[in-house]
């Protein structure tokens, strides 16, 4: 079999295309392949798909493949105009490339492969290409993708802000609770963020007229967002934001009471833990400090008592602990607790939602997790649109459609 043949059968052409010759530099590690048409064939309109018409002119381009061992391999082809009676002259499209790319549509699926488990910089070290050109290939069928995607059955969504960077720079993410994937990156935080998401579910035929439940943490943004845009969704409100709300009241009495108290000191993530989660030092040294009749030590056990509450068995019975916890800690002289209990109470129907919905942002912290560990292994990303891209690429779900 000559070269010829070899590369098209590997490369799969058909009519009319063929190959017409290669070239192989040692030196330069580089493989080029010709591919040529058959004199007088005719094609097809890229744009309006007219069959039959003729060449008009050609332009060489050229496409980067997949390498030929550890050689570079390139394919080479003069690409026709043609001449259609209804668009004018219009460029052909080739079957192995996309229009406007410089790389074959299975280096790209290559690419998308890397990409979804290193750095686009680690990869363009690695197939020797500027990332810059790279982006451009994960935009395209991200973008693509999403183009496609379904949002019909979206009923229950939870959403939350993440850093896009350093300083006060954050983009939202909307995750579909049922189906585990993130349905839409928003720049922000403010409630803009939601109509933003509200108009995105609509482009993708969903419905916000039937998103039933939301579970957002206490900002008031997406309180507000919720109400203008996602007016038939009922509220729960994240519980471990809840708890955190408390826990960081009982981390403030101990930073005022330690001032006093130094037997405070270096205690701080012994109070702040779940007793089942303590060392057996930190076990003994809540033990001990409990009997010293410190604020701390009260504080704590109105913690323990809150977290009580997502333990009752129905809906009834935890309002009735919430109702008897709030009363402790409004009347516990500890102001820090007393704000606590009080932003609890401006949420009292969201919180208690938590009985009947059981849905938490749990989801949403684990994609958090993924994508700050996927910045933090790409030293950051030069823009939002690349930190979008990446994220829907790894928790998306999406249906990419690559080439095989």
């Amino acid at each position: 079999m000559r070269d010829t043949e070899l590369f098209q059968a590997a490369l799969g052409l058909g009519t009319p295309w063929s190959v017409s010759g290669s070239r192989f530099d040692a030196a330069a590690r580089r493989l080029d392949i010709e591919i040529a048409f058959a004199k007088g064939a005719r094609f097809a309109c890229p744009t309006c798909g007219a069959a039959g018409c003729p060449a008009y002119d050609t332009e060489q381009l050229t496409w980067r493949h997949l390498s030929f061992f550890q050689h570079e391999a390139y394919l080479t082809a003069r690409v026709p105009r043609v001449s259609c009676q209804a668009c004018g002259i219009r460029q052909v499209s080739v079957p192995w490339a996309r229009a406007g790319s410089g790389f074959t549509l299975l280096f790209e699926a290559f690419v998308m492969a890397l990409v979804a488990s290193m750095p686009v910089a680690v990869v363009a070290r690695t197939v020797g290409e500027h990332d810059t050109k790279l982006w451009r290939v994960v935009h395209h069928y991200v973008e693509q993708a999403r183009d496609h995607a379904d949002h019909g059955e979206v009923r229950r969504v939870a959403f939350d802000e993440t850093a896009s960077r350093r300083g006060h720079n954050y983009v939202s993410l909307f995750v579909d609770l049922d189906c585990r994937r993130v349905l839409f990156v928003a720049d922000g935080k403010d409630a803009a963020t939601v109509g933003a998401f509200a108009a995105d579910l609509q482009e993708h035929g969903g419905d916000v007229a039937k998103v039933a439940e939301v579970c957002i943490d206490m900002s008031p943004a997406f309180i507000k967002g919720t109400a203008e845009h996602l007016p038939q969704a009922a509220i729960t409100f994240d519980k471990f934001h809840a708890v955190k709300i408390v826990n960081d009241a009982v981390d403030q009495v101990r930073r005022e009471e330690q001032q006093g108290r130094p037997e405070l000191k270096r205690t701080r993530y012994a109070w702040l833990k779940n007793t089942t989660n303590l060392s057996a030092g930190q076990r003994d040294t809540i033990e001990s400090l409990s009997r010293r009749n410190l604020k701390t030590a009260r504080a704590w056990q109105i913690r323990l008592t809150f977290q009580e509450v997502y333990q009752q068995p129905s809906h009834q019975a935890a309002e009735a602990l919430l109702k008897r916890w709030y009363f402790w800690a409004t009347h516990s002289r500890l102001p820090p607790m007393i704000d606590a209990a009080r932003t609890i109470k401006r949420h009292w129907d969201g919180i208690l939602r938590w009985h009947d919905t059981h849905v938490a942002n749990g989801i949403l912290e684990g994609i958090n997790s993924l994508v700050q560990a996927a910045k933090a292994k790409a030293r950051g990303y030069r823009s939002t649109r690349n930190l979008k891209a990446i994220i829907y690429l790894i928790a998306g779900k999406l249906e990419l459609r690559l080439p095989t």
